[in-house]
């Protein structure tokens, strides 16, 4: 059974920085692609950054610059640092783990989701 469980949200004043972690198990987290998504009231979820099996990562254009996806394969963590926080970046944030080794950013590829962790930045 796959699971994803994240922690590290808070609230934050503008500027600051938050570090998110996902602990998976049931999956490796070197062995398929993971993603970060993040949905806001009223707003769909949308994609934030991605860490394909083989190394490769893409970010949304709104993120790009701010935030960085890592791993540790020997906790089999994920992880998204962000820096420059602003206001729009308040949201629930959502670890998830895609079917194969490669991912997109489409939520519909993802196989599995956490139960997400709440940013929330003050202005």
């Amino acid at each position: 059974q796959v699971q994803l469980v994240e922690s590290g949200g808070g609230l934050v004043q503008t500027g600051g920085s938050l570090r998110l972690s996902c602990a998976a198990s049931g999956r490796t987290v070197s062995g398929y692609g993971m993603g970060w998504f993040r949905q806001a009231p009223g707003k769909a979820r949308e994609f934030v950054a991605r860490f394909s099996s083989i190394g490769g990562s893409g970010y949304a254009d709104s993120v790009k610059g701010r935030f960085t996806i890592s791993r540790d394969n020997v906790k089999n963590m994920l992880y998204l640092q962000m820096n420059n926080l602003k206001p729009e970046d308040t949201a629930g944030y959502y670890c998830a783990t895609a079917r194969t080794y490669s991912v997109t950013r489409h939520a519909r590829d993802y196989e599995y989701w956490g139960q997400g962790t709440q940013v929330t930045v003050s202005s």
